[in-house]
């Protein structure tokens, strides 16, 4: 496959990063429990809306785009914000959290595989660059709010739904299919996946510490012969 420049719109781009400011904020605002204050709730939408771009572009040794571009900030706090005060509304709305994180992982893992490609990563590095840029914002979410590193733990496949993104994009890259169709591919591939998981609880198998087997039966006595 040939090497083409980054060629993600910027509109896309930003999409991503409104729709992860909304939904983490409305993460952040239904912990309730937790006692977060509308600061808290603005920088836990950062986090999600511009984590995945953050950790993608160190991970490729380029300036972070959300630090160099102005727009990615602006948006991002605007829809942190959009998402603490519809929080109120939709306080039974789980299903729309859930959604809106496996659409912005969809989108994220999109345009990180992308730029990877774009900088002629292989295939197999670009599929780690999209998985971390899909979950890269959940990451920091969750390490900010001190739970279990969703993708670290028996869960919904979390990572398994952005590798499976990712993946379609990469595919679908090599055999020349427009950017703007694989992005589109990746999202749906990774939403379905993840919703499906999240249905149907689809789960690894959860790992467990071995222990040495013990015979029930007592060892015959030695004898001499």
């Amino acid at each position: 496959m040939s090497i083409t420049p980054f060629q993600v719109a910027l509109w896309i781009e930003l999409l991503a990063a409104g729709l992860g400011g909304l939904q983490g904020a409305l993460f952040a605002a239904g912990e309730k429990h937790r006692r977060i204050d509308v600061l808290g709730v603005i920088v836990i939408g950062l986090a999600v809306s511009l984590g995945g771009s953050l950790l993608r572009d160190i991970v490729l040794n380029q300036p972070p785009v959300v630090i160099w571009m102005n727009w990615y900030l602006l948006v991002a706090a605007a829809s942190a914000v959009l998402g603490m005060l519809l929080q109120p509304l939709l306080t039974r709305a789980d299903w729309l959290i859930t959604t809106l994180d496996a659409v912005v992982m969809g989108l994220f893992g999109a345009i990180a595989a992308s730029k990877a490609l774009s900088l002629g990563v292989g295939v197999s590095g670009a599929l780690v660059v999209g998985v971390i840029g899909a979950i890269g914002g959940g990451i920091l979410r969750d390490l900010i709010l001190n739970r279990p590193i969703s993708f670290l733990h028996v869960g919904t496949l979390y990572a398994v739904a952005a590798g499976a993104g990712a993946g379609a994009f990469i595919l679908l890259a090599e055999f020349g299919t427009p950017t703007l169709i694989a992005g589109l591919v990746c999202v749906v591939v990774t939403t379905v996946v993840r919703l499906a998981a999240v249905h149907f609880d689809w789960t690894f198998p959860e790992q467990r510490a071995l222990s040495p087997r013990r015979s029930s039966s007592p060892r015959p006595a030695a004898t001499n012969d």
